[in-house]
């Protein structure tokens, strides 16, 4: 509460600057979260192109055993080249994020990302 002795200008000034601090930490608040965000997004994409490549070349091979009766061959083909292009497709996207926070000036070029508590472990 406002002392006896603060005049109704200083309580309006001295609530507005609270006022001001206090939508300024939660607009940081927002953008935080909305950053995190974007990078479990962009996580979740690189995995799903991890199993999805392995799931179409499962379905590419079990067709392939299923047209041309070769049991196994198809399947195991078709799992393992999925594979092969699963890995591609990820570390396509994962250079392709780092070139776009290099560009942002987010990780310095040609310095590792060091996580909390790494170098502890060394």
């Amino acid at each position: 509460m406002s002392s006896p002795t603060e005049s109704r200008e200083e309580a309006i000034a001295r609530l507005t600057k609270s006022a001001s601090a206090l939508e300024a930490r939660t607009r940081t608040e927002v953008v935080a979260s909305a950053e995190a965000q974007k990078v479990v997004s962009q996580a979740w994409r690189i995995v799903a192109e991890l199993i999805g490549g392995v799931f179409i070349g499962l379905g590419i091979g079990a067709g392939i055993d299923w047209m041309f009766d070769t049991r196994p061959a198809g399947i195991v083909g078709g799992v393992l080249l999925g594979f092969a292009l699963s890995i591609f497709m990820a570390r396509r996207t994962a250079n392709r994020l780092m070139a776009e926070a290099k560009a942002l000036g987010e990780v310095p070029a040609g310095e590792p990302v060091v996580e909390l508590n790494e170098d502890e472990e060394r």
